[in-house]
């Protein structure tokens, strides 16, 4: 890509599209395209058509999607599949039909089996069941990566995806509701300190944040909390998690998320992923590209650091009756370190940097 090259950024808001957005900046990209969600609805193939033959970019990079944690992904299943294969496949057609020089498509580590060997390879895909509480988004990215790959050996594109493994960063998402397990202990963990220390105008100022209701009032905000599993008993805090706390999960820093993406975008060729995959002349399939840490750790841990670098002195506690989700998830990336990249940040530095910045919001 040439610097003055016009680049389509969908989902440029997001935590992926967002790091994405920044590091095309600072690297000096000046022709960066991008909407919002009321300016362009990526769901509609009408206005997505509009939209590519009116700005007719060069490159393309699809970061939109609907994402969520285990309590989003299993209450807005029909949601999840829906609105992510509209999207992807509005956006990755009309990169077709306008003659887009190249794509990279973002999907997720959920798209392999529940019971994959580990580390998880791209050959894993397809292997096996999926898991039940995240199958919807898992199809819909799996045929996502397959629409791209399809286009690729049937018109000839240079369309390539990556599954990111689990992502976090600045500019993540803090609810409760619907936020993915790191960014969720960061929260629960932060309020459970701030109850432990009796600050309740901060507590106060963080719920209001998320919420049409503005709580003022003691009582309120610790019936609030409890509902989010932060209990103040007897002048002791205790933070209550899903699970037993055992599973694996590998993270990866959204800021080298983007660095991998824009090396990926610069470097690499569908054509040299066909390669890599060693399939055969008559069947070409796992072309994806896994891009991860490869280190992993379990949530119980995770919660430990996390709790160490917000400094909360309370207890944290297990409700075994919910859900853990595939117990390990760790990817294999030995095709992305062959390509040429591999992650630089530490999990501790990066959580230090993402929760100052939750602290300065």
């Amino acid at each position: 890509m040439k610097k003055d090259s016009k680049i389509f950024l969908a989902g440029h808001n997001g935590l992926v599209g967002s790091a994405i957005y920044k590091l095309l900046k600072q690297r000096g990209y000046t022709n960066i395209v991008s909407r919002t969600r009321n300016e362009l609805d990526l769901k509609d193939q009408q206005k997505v058509k509009e939209f590519f033959t009116l700005e007719q970019p060069m490159y393309v990079i699809l970061a939109a999607a609907k994402v969520g944690g285990i309590l989003a992904n299993s209450t807005y299943r029909a949601d999840f599949i829906y609105e992510n294969l509209q999207i992807q496949n509005n956006v990755i057609h009309q990169s077709y039909l306008s003659g887009v020089e190249k794509l990279l498509f973002l999907g997720s580590s959920c798209i392999y089996p529940k019971e994959s060997k580990v580390p998880i390879s791209e050959n894993e895909l397809l292997s096996s069941f999926l898991e039940y509480s995240n199958e919807p988004y898992a199809i819909a990215k799996i045929a996502g990566l397959k629409t791209c790959e399809s286009y690729n050996m049937q018109y000839g594109t240079n369309f390539i995806a990556v599954m990111p493994t689990n992502l976090y960063g600045i500019n993540d998402n803090f609810n409760l509701e619907t936020s993915h397990v790191l960014p969720a202990l960061i929260r629960k963990i932060h309020l459970g300190k701030c109850l432990d220390e009796g600050d309740y105008q901060a507590i106060a100022a963080d719920l209001n944040k998320y919420s049409d209701e503005q709580l003022i009032e003691e009582s309120a905000l610790i019936q609030e909390l409890a509902k989010h599993g932060i209990h103040l008993h007897l002048g002791k805090v205790s933070i209550t998690l899903w699970g037993t706390g055992q599973p694996l999960r590998e993270f990866l820093f959204a800021e080298d998320m983007a660095d991998a993406c824009l090396f990926l975008m610069k470097n690499t060729e569908f054509k040299d992923l066909v390669e890599l995959s060693g399939n055969g002349s008559e069947e070409i399939r796992n072309t994806h590209i896994n891009l991860g840490s490869g280190v992993d750790l379990s949530i119980k841990e995770l919660s430990e650091i996390i709790k160490e670098i917000v400094g909360f002195k309370g207890d944290i506690l297990w409700d075994i009756n919910k859900p853990d989700g595939t117990m390990v998830k760790t990817l294999d990336v030995s095709k992305l370190k062959d390509l040429g990249w591999q992650a630089q940040t530490s999990l501790e530095v990066g959580i230090r940097k993402v929760y100052e910045a939750y602290n300065k919001q």
